[in-house]
């Protein structure tokens, strides 16, 4: 079960996977396979191909019919235990920290949106016109983390 968090700009979802860090780790570090894990994420390329710490990406993004791109930059790459990258639209950053548990048999997955220097204006507008506000977005992202997790779970322990 997925525990959710919000925060006016802190987000976050954990969860415990039957599956050692190494395997939870190859599911999340293959950014390209994001659309299998999110519900908002459409697709992932990732420039260049290879996912490593300063790797960019450009998002293709949905919620419901309208969809929208954004471009990422890998910010934290710590193999089996930090993945996180910088969306340039709005300066959040997304990551997944694991944990390893009961002598790394096991993983907590923490999946967290920070906004160390804020939202940006641009994004609170659109996402006020376009997104249904931003608390209303807030919780969607939320649920949408939590998701996320029990899917990678799925998948790790399946």
């Amino acid at each position: 079960m997925t525990t959710p968090q919000t925060s006016s700009d802190e987000l976050t979802a954990s969860i415990e996977i039957d599956a050692a860090p190494a395997q939870v780790w190859a599911l999340l570090a293959d950014l390209p396979r994001m659309s299998e894990w999110s519900d908002q994420v459409v697709r992932t390329w990732v420039v260049g191909g290879e996912v490593k710490q300063g790797a960019r990406m450009i998002n293709l993004n949905q919620q419901g019919w309208k969809r929208w791109p954004t471009n990422a930059k890998v910010v934290r790459f710590t193999p089996h235990s930090d993945l996180a990258f910088r969306v340039t639209e709005n300066r959040t950053i997304w990551s997944f920290q694991l944990e390893p548990l009961d002598g790394g048999a096991r993983t907590k997955v923490t999946h967290r949106r920070e906004a160390p220097d804020g939202i940006s204006g641009l994004s609170k507008g659109l996402t006020k016109v376009a997104l249904g506000g931003m608390d209303a977005f807030a919780h969607e992202l939320t649920t949408g983390m939590g998701r996320t997790l029990e899917r990678v779970k799925a998948a790790a322990e399946g």
